[in-house]
């Protein structure tokens, strides 16, 4: 019998299967990386995948593979139909088995999400989310489908993979089969729910005859679709038992479909904001079931564990920020883990473009191979002036590469944007990231001078090999008659609480930043929101009396009359992010935000602010003015160090200011450290 642990004890308690043992409670979950259909992809996948194993996780879920053409997310994405294809895979299995690891692999096939003219479906009915209409899969075509998914299975098994998880969730086929919103077949796989679950029954007794007893069959079960026509909880609860009797191991929680209008695993999100599903089917089924969504930390997920809520959690992106988190987590330092924010702008925003999938606070997710230290590099003497994004990510990573690092920065702590963004209510996630670097400073040895004003005089004089200049930005002013009148207040004073607004407010800038001033402005008096509080506004319903889960949502109101402005003729917010960007304009909306664009700035007096709008000149009387139209460059040292012939990188906000974007900055950062 093993000891339990001290602060965790449900995480690191082991969950006997029978026939195999997981060594904890933690599941890597299912994520497309874009390394599937990457050169070299299955020795980067085996990097990737490896490195996890190494930092303890207990199971890990490839992302989705297709087990036929038609299947596949995109053309020519990753799929698995012969041994010729499995043999790839024996360099990820051996590669999580060499470091005492275990993983499954996810069979996806896509139905009408699938981005292509193949995608099939149980009914020809487009996708709102695909310009692709699918072709109606006929009763041959089921029947191959579900041969396909078996031979998928055994061809899994012989790569090497200690089971398969089944994706049954996020209407993709197998949901699309289940849900009367997209199944209006009239035969046997259509029809009464009987019918509707013929088709994943049918997939799992087939692959689990196939593959047999000791083999790990995870299905993965749409337990909340947050669509209309969707399935009710008594329907959720049958499927349950008929799969648990048709022979998973494991049942996994999947929650909302793609093409939902509420957000699932955005920042604005409440920590575990779903684990009140997956608990309500506790006692349902015997086998065990993870839950998932916006777990992102050790606290939290065994807070979720004691709770009863699910016996396994699933962590996905978490494991992109931060590979060692469950190693960290069993040595009691949580302090040390890079959070996971759940911005999705290096994760699900780079696949969205088809580009490799990537982390804002761990740029070497997903590329592991790149990032390789030169150790015939001497340790030098590196000064980082600025103690924001690009800084903090400089002078922590070639800290770890052993370098003598010193950080300077002006004020009076290290932070620089992201002090601003965790103002923001949804955005208090970046309170971790900071709390991160300050942890890593301190351990890895990085000289903090806080309150340090620099010059080139002062790096060439005490000595330094190479300085990198993270100097970041200041809000950039605009050109309009009675700009410095007090009632307008720049965005960065505004969050920092040396200004307040009174109830009517014009923002200028209508980019990342006016949305987030407009979300503080509207919830500045608010706590972060609970998960009730967060269902009741987006309209979840948590008593599941609706199919599908939804109700119509209860917005938070305020007593701020926002407007909204942008001088661009374009979509608001059209820099936003791409899978979150929705999120926030629909919340603006239902707050009763007046977005307005193609405006032209005429003046700002005594009655508020004059505008010329769709043609008309109009004065929208508001109490105050915010700006956020921009940012501009701080690089004067930059400048100096050069015209010094000193070497320097410059970086960050201070190297483009056109755009205040973390991601960029903290990449710059690790990629400016290993330049040295």
């Amino acid at each position: 019998m093993t000891d339990k642990h001290p602060v965790f004890p449900k995480l690191f308690e082991p969950l006997d299967l029978g026939f195999t043992q997981l060594k904890n409670r933690s599941l890597m979950g299912s994520m497309h990386t874009g390394l599937e259909e990457s050169k070299n992809g299955f020795e980067r996948m085996a990097a990737f995948f490896a490195e996890r194993a190494r930092g303890g996780v207990g199971l890990i879920v490839t992302g989705g593979v297709a087990p036929n053409r038609e299947g596949w997310v995109g053309p020519f994405s990753i799929k698995l139909t012969s041994s010729r294809e499995a043999s790839k895979h024996k360099k990820i299995t051996k590669a999580v088995h060499d470091e005492g690891g275990k993983i499954c692999m996810q069979i996806l096939h896509a139905g009408r999400y699938g981005y292509h003219p193949l995608c099939v479906a149980p009914s020809a009915i487009k996708a709102p989310i695909n310009r692709f209409k699918p072709r109606a899969l006929s009763n041959i075509g089921i029947k191959r489908t579900i041969n396909n998914f078996v031979r998928c299975a055994r061809l899994a098994k012989e790569a090497g993979y200690d089971g398969v998880e089944i994706m049954g969730s996020e209407g993709y086929l197998i949901n699309e089969f289940i849900a009367k919103k997209t199944n209006k077949r009239t035969d046997q796989w259509g029809g009464s729910y009987e019918n509707r679950m013929r088709f994943p029954l049918e997939i799992i007794r087939q692959v689990r005859a196939e593959v047999g007893a000791n083999f790990i069959l995870i299905y993965r079960l749409s337990m909340l679709d947050l669509v209309d026509e969707g399935s009710s909880w008594e329907e959720i609860i049958q499927l349950a038992k008929e799969v648990e009797a048709a022979g998973a191991t494991i049942i996994n929680t999947g929650i909302g479909w793609h093409e939902a209008r509420i957000p699932t695993i955005a920042t604005m999100v409440p920590r575990a904001g779903f684990a009140w599903v997956t608990k309500k089917l506790k006692g349902e089924v015997s086998i065990p079931l993870i839950t998932t969504n916006r777990i992102n930390m050790p606290e939290v997920a065994e807070k979720v564990l004691q709770d009863g809520c699910a016996d396994m959690i699933s962590m996905a992106r978490p494991f992109l920020a931060d590979p060692y988190i469950i190693a960290k987590a069993k040595e009691d330092k949580s302090e040390s883990i890079n959070t996971c924010i759940a911005c999705n702008q290096a994760c699900l925003d780079h696949i969205f473009k088809q580009k490799t999938a990537c982390c804002l606070v761990n740029p070497k997710a997903c590329h592991e191979t790149l990032y390789k230290a030169n150790e015939s590099n001497k340790s030098q003497k590196v000064a980082v002036v600025g103690g924001g994004p690009a800084g903090l990510s400089a002078a922590v990573s070639a800290a770890e590469l052993g370098h003598q690092v010193v950080l300077f920065e002006a004020k009076s702590d290290i932070g620089g944007q992201f002090n601003l963004a965790r103002k923001i209510p949804g955005k208090e996630e970046f309170n971790e990231t900071i709390r991160y670097y300050k942890n890593q400073i301190k351990e890895l040895g990085v000289e903090l001078r806080l309150n340090t004003s620099v010059s080139a005089e002062m790096l060439n004089d005490q000595g330094f090999d190479h300085s990198i200049i993270a100097t970041g930005v200041v809000p950039r002013k605009v050109n309009i008659k009675g700009i410095d009148r007090p009632e307008v207040i720049p965005y960065d004073e505004l969050l920092r609480g040396e200004k307040t607004t009174g109830d009517k407010v014009a923002i200028i800038g209508a980019g990342g930043i006016g949305f987030d001033v407009a979300e503080f402005l509207l919830n500045e008096a608010s706590n972060p929101q609970t998960v009730n509080q967060f269902a009741k506004e987006w309209g979840i319903d948590q008593d599941f009396s609706v199919p599908g889960g939804i109700v119509a949502p209860e917005p938070h109101k305020s007593h701020k009359e926002l407007y909204l402005l942008q001088r661009r003729d374009s979509k608001i917010g059209a820099g936003l992010g791409k899978t979150t960007g929705w999120i926030h304009r629909a919340s603006l909306k239902k707050a009763g935000v007046q977005m307005m664009k193609g405006i032209k700035y005429l003046e700002i007096n005594d009655e508020g602010i004059k505008i010329e709008y769709q043609g008309t000149e109009l004065t929208l009387e508001v109490d105050n003015v915010i700006v956020c139209a921009g940012q501009e460059s701080v690089n004067i040292l930059y400048k100096d160090c050069e015209r010094r012939n000193l070497p320097v990188t410059l970086i960050g906000g201070a190297l483009l200011a056109s755009e205040v974007d973390a991601k960029r900055a903290i990449e710059e950062g690790l990629k400016a450290a290993y330049a040295i």
